[in-house]
């Protein structure tokens, strides 16, 4: 090759290097005049993201039909499901939950051993008020029939499955300091025959009792356990809707006072377990709508599974929030309307449809659906304007930039 041919390969590559510089220089001059463009109009971009996100997650004819089934069920749900129920009185609720069996005080005096048949007869130890004066038992309460319920661990909504049916095997009362009396078969100054707390019992042999009689006596030792926890769940199914109910479990243990100031604002078992049936039910639904509104996905758009999330989570907590919204106006109108008659069993009937479970499940729903539908929308909005400000990426292939 002579030197003129390697000359002119030389200017060759040179103007090549130029043409290729210049043709970058043309795609980076277009390329910052687009990205002023869209700096100029950023919020025209943004605006018209939003309403894409907007139109892609706006209900639809169908998903306004789940909405208004979605209200439909709830409503049902608070006037006919999950509503306060009336409450009976000791009598009457005793009634229900034994039926017309009778029972009356008639033990033997046999310290922590009564006999099968004494078990079954007598009624519940734990349930004694009789004598409780001579240890100033039930002393300071505003409501007796509460009261010896909240200082008894016999009536404990969860520790009484423990203490109550230990009490039944061994004719004892345990109280919430964890002393123990022993009860036998009183006479009052009428002549009837009613338990009596009679002296101090070992909470210790309680319990030992108890377990001998559950492990050593055999097949008869067994049959009483099991019938002292039957008696047990009987009771405590009977007291749970009576007037003055039971109180919160556990709290008694602390303070029995402290567990009547509770029950005296509402904060008694029956009250607790209805708000749980009222937000456990208002869950299902929510579960159920979701579900069922899940099964409109269409799985030709895999993009299109956030936006069907969205629009599911706005079914669910608008539906809970008129429910809930409806439910108050209703509750407000008919106390209203009682208090200005002068009519209390319209006001107490007005309250019993309270949904204060569904509150709570409205209040949840509006804080984590809320969060949710701006996470994806953050998201969306995000991944927009990459695409805006990035515009068509061959650009910058085209200069060897690896996006």
């Amino acid at each position: 090759m002579g030197k003129f041919d390697e000359l002119k390969k030389q200017k060759d590559v040179i103007v090549s290097d130029v043409k290729d510089d210049s043709r970058k220089l043309d795609i980076l001059a277009k390329e910052s005049c687009r990205l002023a463009s869209v700096s100029e109009n950023a919020n025209v971009i943004i605006a018209d993201i939003d309403k894409q996100f907007s139109q892609a997650t706006k209900l639809k004819k169908v998903d306004v039909k789940f909405l208004f089934f979605a209200v439909a069920l709830q409503c049902v749900r608070q006037y006919f499901l999950t509503n306060f129920k009336e409450r009976l009185n000791d009598q009457d609720a005793a009634k229900k939950a034994k039926g017309d069996k009778k029972e009356h005080s008639n033990r033997s005096h046999r310290l922590y051993c009564p006999s099968m048949e004494e078990i079954i007869v007598n009624p519940v130890p734990f349930d004694a008020i009789y004598g409780s004066s001579k240890y100033d038992l039930f002393k300071g309460f505003n409501n007796t029939g509460f009261g010896h319920r909240a200082a008894t661990l016999g009536h404990d909504p969860i520790l009484g499955w423990v203490f109550g049916t230990a009490n039944i095997l061994t004719s004892t009362m345990t109280t919430w300091d964890f002393q123990s009396y022993h009860i036998k078969t009183g006479v009052t100054a009428r002549g009837d025959a009613r338990d009596k707390i009679e002296m101090h019992a070992d909470t210790t042999k309680v319990f030992s009792y108890t377990s001998n009689r559950m492990l050593r006596e055999g097949l008869e030792g067994k049959t009483a356990c099991a019938t002292a926890l039957i008696k047990e769940a009987i009771h405590l199914k009977s007291d749970v809707n009576s007037k003055a109910s039971l109180p919160i479990p556990i709290v008694s243990t602390i303070s029995p006072h402290f567990a009547e100031t509770l029950a005296e604002y509402g904060m008694d078992i029956a009250n607790v377990l209805t708000v749980g049936k009222q937000a456990a039910y208002a869950a299902l639904i929510n579960t159920l709508i979701g579900m069922i509104h899940r099964l409109t996905y269409d799985a030709t758009d895999p993009d299109s599974i956030k936006m069907l999330e969205v629009k599911t989570r706005k079914i669910l907590m608008y539906s809970n929030l008129i429910a809930s919204s409806s439910n108050i106006i209703a509750v407000a109108a008919g106390t209203a309307a009682g208090v200005l008659s002068e009519n209390s069993d319209m006001v107490k009937k007005s309250l019993s449809y309270m949904d204060i479970g569904g509150y709570l499940v409205t209040i949840k729903r509006l804080i984590s659906d809320t969060k949710f539908i701006y996470e994806v929308k953050k998201e969306f909005l995000k991944n927009q304007w990459y695409d805006a400000v990035i515009g068509d990426s061959s650009f910058y292939s085209d200069l060897g930039i690896d996006l």
